[in-house]
């Protein structure tokens, strides 16, 4: 899976719809191999980013879940030092 697709289920506070966004992004990028398409194929990967991010805005309106909601700085602390730990900046 593509690092820059980060989980946006049980956070608090909610996934934003930009994050959504940006996730459908980074996965049409990732899928269509192109990460900045040209014009011919530009409102095709424009409809899909579309597409994606309605699905998932459903998708995380629909699940759920008997676990606390993860805080989201936490999470960030973890991941900067999980990132530091494996380029060796710890």
């Amino acid at each position: 899976m593509c690092r820059n697709i980060r989980p946006l289920f049980n956070f608090e506070p909610p996934s934003t719809p930009d994050e959504i966004q940006a996730a459908a992004v980074q996965f049409v990028r990732k899928v269509s191999g192109m990460s900045k398409p040209g014009g011919a194929n530009l409102a095709a990967f424009d409809e899909a980013v579309a597409s994606i991010t309605q699905a998932t805005a459903v998708l995380l309106a629909q699940l759920e879940t008997r676990s606390p909601p993860k805080d989201r700085e936490e999470e960030a602390a973890r991941r900067r030092l999980a990132n530091a730990r494996r380029f060796g900046g710890v």
